[in-house]
């Protein structure tokens, strides 16, 4: 019966052009990516003396040796749409990639290329049809985070449709073990919480959820907002991003890293992360700009050390940013795709992008106070 209900609003909200929608956003990552992925999380990760914020710690100093990431949305993502279906059948198109997959609700067999409907089915959902379409043209593989955004995207709009039966940190947590364990991808928890909670935010991760909270678990963090958004400009002067041209092979990345945390010297080199990635963080915090540089150019090369294909693609970039006493550091698992400009000064900035934009493609953004947008919804007030 629900699903009849929901088929027939479907049809209504298509036929007057109101299809409800998700607008999922991508993000920069920077110093203590990969350190959401799984492995990581639980590697690096021992409870600490203190483990809750006492509200007189604004540095949160007792989580300076934890994993933890920070995330910056961006203007760039996936629009997911849906739209009304077969009614004993669920679907998933994708516009960019000119792919659709198409099942029964309990028939859907868990493949990597059901990963998505494999998320609608998991809703009880039938009749619906979600339809993908990228913010941005030609910006695949670009380190942004676009397929951990897609499938957080899906998450989110069928979480909305079947009434929100899960939390937030339980869609995180669905997004990202679902890509991961059907072989989508390697991935963490850091792009899927970023569509869910968005902003300029410091994510310190609990693998096993918060202690002494029984309904948390993984994909569970403790969060603060590091700039507000009167003050994103301060940090887009400082900040651009350019494509090398090049696919990336962030899986191949990741697994190297991966490999390493199995060697005495590798776990040596990851467990050094978590310290300059909070460096990172607490010198977005306070603007205070030559110490941010110093995390990317201290986080860069211990990546780097860990598996040289990490700057696959970027040498190049690397090159024409030291030269104006700026830095590059590149997106996601590296390998290619989108890379990070940053310098304390926007001036120097806009010198790397001008020696830039004759031979590569630069990627425009703002960043955005939220992970997502809904469209038309809920639709019984339309």
């Amino acid at each position: 019966m629900a699903n009849r209900i929901l088929h027939k609003q479907l049809e209504q909200a298509y036929a007057r052009g109101a299809a409800p929608a998700v607008l999922a956003y991508n993000r920069i990552d920077g110093p203590g990516s990969s350190l959401d992925l799984r492995e990581f999380q639980q590697a690096l990760w021992a409870l600490p003396v203190v483990w809750r914020d006492s509200g007189d710690d604004a540095a949160l100093s007792w989580t300076s040796h934890l994993p933890r990431t920070v995330g910056i949305t961006i203007d760039t993502g996936t629009q997911v749409q849906a739209l009304p279906f077969e009614p004993d059948r669920i679907g998933v198109r994708s516009v960019e990639y000119g792919t659709e997959v198409v099942g029964k609700p309990g028939e859907v067999i868990p493949t990597r290329e059901n990963w998505l409907l494999k998320i609608i089915e998991a809703f009880g959902l039938s009749g619906v049809q979600f339809v993908l379409h990228n913010v941005r043209p030609g910006i695949q593989s670009s380190g942004l985070g676009g397929s951990a955004t897609a499938t957080t995207g899906v998450c989110i709009l069928a979480n909305e449709l079947a009434g929100r039966p899960f939390s937030p940190s339980q869609l995180v947590s669905l997004a990202s073990r679902t890509e991961q364990d059907l072989g989508v991808s390697l991935t963490g928890t850091q792009e899927q919480s970023n569509v869910v909670f968005g902003g300029v935010t410091d994510y310190v991760w609990f693998p096993w959820g918060l202690p002494s909270e029984p309904h948390s678990n993984y994909g569970s963090s403790i969060r603060r907002t590091l700039v507000a958004p009167d003050a994103y400009g301060e940090i887009e002067s400082r900040m651009a991003i350019f494509h090398s041209g090049i696919t990336r092979a962030s899986t191949d990345v990741n697994s190297e890293w991966m490999k390493a945390l199995g060697t005495p010297e590798g776990y040596r080199l990851h467990a050094s992360k978590p310290a300059i990635a909070y460096g990172f963080a607490e010198a977005l915090r306070l603007g205070r700009w030559e110490l941010v540089l110093k995390a990317i150019r201290d986080y860069r090369e211990v990546r780097t050390t860990l598996c040289g294909d990490y700057m696959a693609g970027a040498g190049k970039i690397l090159g024409f940013a030291e030269a104006r006493d700026c830095t590059a550091f590149p997106l996601g698992a590296g390998g290619g795709g989108g890379i990070l400009i940053f310098g304390p000064n926007p001036e120097q900035v806009d010198c790397v992008r001008k020696d830039l934009c004759d031979t590569y493609r630069e990627v425009p953004y703002r960043i955005m106070p939220k992970g997502h947008e809904l469209m038309n919804l809920p639709m019984d007030k339309e």
